[in-house]
């Protein structure tokens, strides 16, 4: 029983690890998604985390060294 938990602990942390996405690819199901809502004049931009300011992130990508801000025009 304590081998289930330590492998379930294990794979609980390490997850994220693995469903780490490349940013573009990301970058296009959140632009699906948007446009599927009908949201319209928006950008979206790809940036180093130490660049995110006051804008609003709505994804993490290439293991969570970047992340991709939302903006309306």
């Amino acid at each position: 029983m304590k081998h289930v938990l330590l492998f379930a602990a294990i794979v609980f942390v390490s997850a994220p690890a693995f469903a780490a996405k490349p940013c573009e690819e990301l970058k296009a199901e959140i632009e699906k998604k948007l446009e599927a809502k009908g949201v319209k004049d928006y950008s979206l931009e790809v940036v180093e985390n130490a660049d995110v300011a006051d804008q609003k992130v709505v994804g993490s990508c290439d293991g969570g060294t970047k992340k991709i801000v939302y903006a309306r025009k």
